[in-house]
This record gives structure tokens, C-alpha cells and sequence, in this order.
């Protein structure tokens, strides 16, 4: 470390080079622009950060006007967008991001110290103002990094609008579904408790047996435990629905409809899938933004790698002999920095280019896994639409006809209550049909767009299904 004399126009031109660096400022809305327009562009709905009384009663008072209605799925998702207070916090995580971005961007704080050395023949007195410069001088380059990393995280907010979207239609088919099947089973079981009743006057009479009396008894006791399993999916999938809503209080009443909605005419036709997939993931953008804050740590860290402290200060000196007061001022700078004698910086500039390495590496992965994601929604899609546009041709008509003739033949006495049961089965596979046509839909959306990992499966409550039960006669 080394003294040097100069004037005091060090300090200025410190202070200067901070004053004309560029500094980042805090956005009126905390960075939700970018949260906004991928809600409106892919969801259709609205966001709001709620950070003040007037902009939660807001949300409040628009929850309300749509829980006072039956809610369809649209519904269900403004309201978890709105009221969801785990997505609330993602957006006060963007909030953080945001002041890390503007202090990043601001230029380092000059230090300031002061020395005072009382001798028998005078007094000294020193002023020190310290500037780390390498700071100062990459300052830019960190700016652009910081805000780099703010973009990245108003993305991952989008990002967790989306699943919390996503997660939402999910829970809002399942429950519908589930509801429509203890709808199902409610009248099967009404259905099989006559039945048990008849049988139990004609055993009385002597006109049927004990065997077959047995058998409408235990398929009524069957399909009773049958109803009360399907009547705790429905709440347990209801319960779920209401967390992502984030509702409780008298709120959790609210109306859903009694079945599912109809299939669509015709599914979408998507032979660019893979295409629009690269395109619009978000994650794939938040990777992409990756490899470049990190290919520009790289550069930086190349450039720096040498000189990792560089400090200047500025000093003015004062010393007052005692005898005579005289004062005799002295001014000049320090500089203050590191011998790169044994650490060359070769490990910062390694660790910076396998860090961006991997990074690339990463992005060309998930590239890959996106494609592939994409293709395998889109055809679970198609095969999940035709499978509930056979059973709503196919299948439905020649079960109502069935359901029919058994019901005439019933009223007759021909056919025992196993058989005329049957077409409560064939319902509730149908039912199950359109479920997994309305959350392939969903898993399509979250392959194209993002919003969280891409459901394998219908991964909803274990199926509700019917007991398969005995064909006996009377």
C-alpha cells in the first residue's frame, strides 16, 4: 500500500462518476406487467398484487359477485387468481426481486473516515473518502445482470399464476365429476333399496328364494358403501377446489353445477404443437435468460479476474504544531488493491464458464423434454376427446335403450336389479370419459404454455366405481 500526493480532484470525480451512473427505479406496479399480460394472453383473466386495503377490497368485492352464482370453471380460476394467498406471496417474492434489482444497479457507497494523532509536538488530523472503483466500473455490466434476474423472476410469477390456474380447472372437473357420480350412485342405491324391500315381501310370501333375496340385499349394502366412498371423494376433491380459491368462512358454500360441461364439437387441431410449445413455455424463456446473465457473468468475471479489490481513496491531512498553531494541510490518494501471487482468479473464471455450461446444457434438455411433453399431451388430448365422443354417439343412446327395456322388463318382474344396475355402471364410465377429456385439455394448455409439471395420467381421487356384482334371476 502506497501514498501518493494529488489534488482533491479525486474526490469529484468520484462523486461525479456515481452521479452519472445509471441507477434502475422501482416500477408503480412492483413488476406485475409481465404477470398481467400472460394472464390476459393465456388465461383470459385478470391478476392483481393486493398490497393496499383499497386493492383487497376490490378482489373481495369481486370474489363475492362470483360466488353468487353457480360457478364454472372460469369462475373458479379468477377467484383462485385473485384470492389465492400463496400466489400473493409469489408476488411479494417478485416484489423482493425487484428492490435486489434497483440496489444492484446502484452505485457503490463511498466510505468516509477520519483520523486524529495527538503528539507532544503537534496534532494530525486525517480525511479519508474511500471508492471501491472496480464496482464503479462494472457497474453497468452488474446492472444489466440484476435486471436480467428481475426478469426472471417476474416470469417465474407468471409461471406460478399459471399453475395455480392449471391446478384450479383440475380441481374444479374432478369435483364436478365425482359430484355427477354420487348423483349416479344416489339413484342407484334408491333404485337397489326397493328392490331389497320387494324382495324381502316376496320372501315373506314364499315367491322367491333365499338365495336370490340374499343377493338384492347385498348388492343394496354394496352400493350403499359404494355412495358414502363416492360421497367423501366429492368433499374431499370440494375441500381441495376451496384451498386453491383460498375461501373459508361462509364461502366455502358456494354452488357448483351438477355435471360436466358438453364436449366441444370438434378438438382443437394443433399441427404445430411442438412449434408453439418452444415458443410460448415459460420456463424455457426463464432458462434462455439464464444462459445469458450467465454468459454475461462470464465476460465479466474474465475481465475481473486479475483484480478482484481495487479501492481509491482520498486522503487530506492536517497537522497543527502545538507551539506555533500553524497548520500545514497536505493532500493526495491511496490506492489499495491485490498482487494476484498465488490465486490468478483461474478459479472464478473455471467456476463461471462450467456454470454456464451447464446452464446451456440445461436449456438444450429442457428444449427437448418440452417437444416431447407437447407431442404426448396433445395426443392424450385427442384420444381423451375421442374416447368421450364414442361414449356420447356410441354408447349413451344404446344404454338409454337398454335402461328402458330393462325398466319395463323389471316393472314385469323378468330381470333381477343386477341387471337393471348395469347401465349405472356404463353411465359412470361415460362420466369418467368426459372428466379426463376436461383435464387433458388442461394438461395440453400447461404442455404448451407452462404452469408447472405436465399431469401423467388422471391423477385425481381413486375412481368411484360401481360394484360388479351378480347376474341372478328371480
Amino acid at each position: 500500500m502506497g501514498t501518493f500526493r494529488i489534488t482533491h480532484k479525486l474526490a469529484g470525480a468520484l462523486a461525479v462518476a456515481a452521479a452519472l451512473a445509471g441507477c434502475a427505479s422501482y416500477s408503480p406496479d412492483g413488476g406485475m406487467v409481465v404477470v398481467a399480460d400472460t394472464a390476459a394472453a393465456e388465461l383470459g383473466h385478470d391478476v392483481a398484487a393486493l398490497r393496499t386495503p383499497d386493492a383487497v377490497e376490490a378482489a373481495r368485492a369481486r370474489v363475492a359477485g362470483l360466488l353468487a352464482r353457480r360457478l364454472a370453471a372460469g369462475d373458479a380460476v379468477q377467484i383462485a387468481l385473485l384470492n389465492n394467498r400463496g400466489l400473493q406471496a409469489a408476488y411479494n417474492e417478485l416484489g423482493l426481486a425487484e428492490v435486489a434489482m434497483v440496489t444492484a444497479s446502484l452505485p457503490p457507497n463511498p466510505g468516509f473516515s477520519v483520523e486524529r494523532i495527538s503528539g507532544t509536538a503537534e496534532i494530525e488530523i486525517e480525511k479519508r473518502i474511500i471508492a471501491n472503483v472496480l464496482s464503479l466500473a462494472t457497474l453497468p455490466v452488474r446492472a444489466e445482470i440484476a435486471g436480467e434476474r428481475f426478469r426472471q423472476a417476474q416470469l417465474r410469477a407468471a409461471e406460478e399464476t399459471l399453475r395455480i390456474a392449471a391446478e384450479t380447472r383440475r380441481a374444479y372437473y374432478r369435483a364436478v365429476a365425482l359430484r355427477e357420480t354420487e348423483t349416479l350412485l344416489a339413484r342407484a342405491r334408491t333404485a337397489a333399496e326397493t328392490a331389497t324391500r320387494l324382495a324381502a315381501r316376496l320372501g315373506e310370501s314364499g315367491a322367491i328364494n333365499k338365495l336370490d333375496q340374499a343377493r338384492e340385499q347385498v348388492f343394496y349394502a354394496e352400493i350403499t358403501a359404494e355412495l358414502a366412498r363416492a360421497r367423501q371423494a366429492a368433499a374431499s376433491e370440494r375441500e381441495r377446489l376451496t384451498r386453491l380459491m383460498g375461501l373459508w368462512g361462509k364461502d366455502v358454500g358456494f354452488k357448483l353445477p351438477p355435471a360436466l360441461p358438453v364436449l366441444p364439437r370438434r378438438p382443437d387441431a394443433m399441427p404445430q404443437v411442438e412449434r408453439e410449445a418452444v415458443a410460448r413455455r415459460i420456463d424455457l424463456r426463464i432458462a434462455r435468460i439464464e444462459v445469458d446473465a450467465l454468459a454475461r457473468t462470464h465476460g465479466l468475471t474474465e475481465a475481473t479476474r486479475f483484480v478482484n479489490l481495487l479501492e481509491v481513496s482520498g486522503v487530506g491531512k492536517t497537522t497543527r504544531e502545538r507551539e506555533t498553531g500553524e497548520r500545514i494541510r497536505d493532500r493526495g490518494f491511496e490506492v489499495e488493491f491485490q498482487i494476484p501471487v498465488f490465486d490468478l482468479g483461474e478459479g472464478r473464471a473455471r467456476q463461471a464458464s462450467e456454470a454456464y455450461l451447464q446452464a446451456v446444457n440445461r436449456l438444450t434438455e429442457k428444449a427437448i423434454n418440452v417437444r416431447s411433453q407437447a407431442r404426448d399431451a396433445y395426443r392424450a388430448y385427442r384420444s381423451a376427446y375421442d374416447i368421450a365422443a364414442h361414449y356420447q354417439r356410441e354408447v349413451l343412446p344404446l344404454r338409454k335403450l337398454i335402461s328402458d327395456e330393462m325398466l319395463l322388463r323389471y316393472n314385469a318382474m323378468q330381470i333381477d336389479v343386477f341387471a337393471l344396475l348395469a347401465d349405472a355402471r356404463g353411465r359412470t364410465a361415460a362420466i369418467e370419459a368426459r372428466r379426463d377429456f376436461w383435464l387433458a385439455s388442461v394438461n395440453l394448455a400447461v404442455a404448451i404454455v407452462g404452469g408447472g409439471a405436465v399431469a401423467d395420467g388422471e391423477a385425481s381421487t381413486a375412481a368411484v366405481t360401481m360394484p360388479a356384482g351378480e347376474t341372478g334371476g328371480h
